[in-house]
């Protein structure tokens, strides 16, 4: 078993290793379902064999303490069998304003299943999946190991998609938290779909969020996709301003007698 500090020094490598591994990944036809650049998530997992990568290279952060870097930002999924998905991410930040060390955040490892195969899965009806798991400290500062448990319900139509988030978090500092959210998005037949969500944080004695998130998805192909957006949000009553920039893709990747094969 690895030791929190072990699992910030795997998973700081895969997230600088991001960057420089993208031009390569990008040539594999598997499709990719992971949701930039979204707080919350969809009813929807990788299949089994199947690796999906969302990476923000840069983005921009302006709140009440000043402005951060958020570079790299990397969720890492990967297919374990039919409806179920192992989840990895992480993110680095570093303040610009005033200028300050970088540091790993919102580390965690997680489960996701569809519990309930629908729109999503080419289904009728409502998708409906679970996602729970860790979080891990903070690579500065004194934060612990949290937990998440989230339910997700998901439908898609003709006209459009919108995807139901609803979790409970206990955080790194072992408060409650709670999370609720709704993601729109435009026709998953058009190339370029314009997309929102909106959503309301509280954790418990320390800080509550209300969140709005516009923007755009460019679906260059089935595994690849490109997504630009900005966020307002107001946290304690103070505003939060945040661009948004990435690319989600996917590639197949089986484990057979212990060697990787493509």
């Amino acid at each position: 078993m690895f030791t929190p500090s072990q699992c910030h020094g795997r998973l700081h490598k895969l997230l600088i290793s991001g960057p420089a591994i993208i031009l390569g990944l990008t040539i594999w036809s598997a499709p990719a379902r992971a949701y930039r650049p979204f707080d919350g998530t969809d009813a929807a997992v990788a299949a089994p064999g199947e690796v999906e990568i969302e990476l923000q290279p840069a983005g921009r952060r302006h709140d009440v303490e000043g402005t951060t870097l958020v570079a790299p930002a990397t969720v890492f999924n990967y297919g374990l069998s039919e409806n179920w998905e192992a989840v990895f991410e992480g993110q680095g930040e570093t303040p610009l304003s005033p200028s300050g060390p970088t540091s790993l955040t919102a580390a965690g490892a997680f489960l996701k299943h569809v519990i309930v195969p629908g729109s999503l899965q080419d289904k009728t009806g409502p998708s409906i999946a679970t996602e729970f798991g860790v979080l891990l400290p903070d690579s500065t500062g004194m934060s612990g190991v949290g937990a998440s448990l989230a339910g997700i319900v998901s439908q898609r139509w003709d006209w459009g998609t919108i995807h139901l988030n609803a979790e409970t978090v206990l955080t790194r500092d072992h408060h409650g938290d709670v999370f609720i959210g709704a993601i729109l998005e435009g026709p998953s037949k058009w190339t370029v779909r314009p997309v929102a969500e909106v959503f309301y944080e509280n954790e418990f004695r320390k800080e509550e969020t209300i969140s709005a998130l516009v923007g755009l998805i460019w679906q260059v192909r089935d595994n690849l996709s490109f997504d630009v957006a900005f966020r307002r949000a107001f946290t304690n009553g103070h505003p939060v301003d945040e661009i948004r920039a990435g690319l989600t893709f996917g590639f197949p990747l089986r484990v057979l007698d212990g060697r990787a094969t493509h």
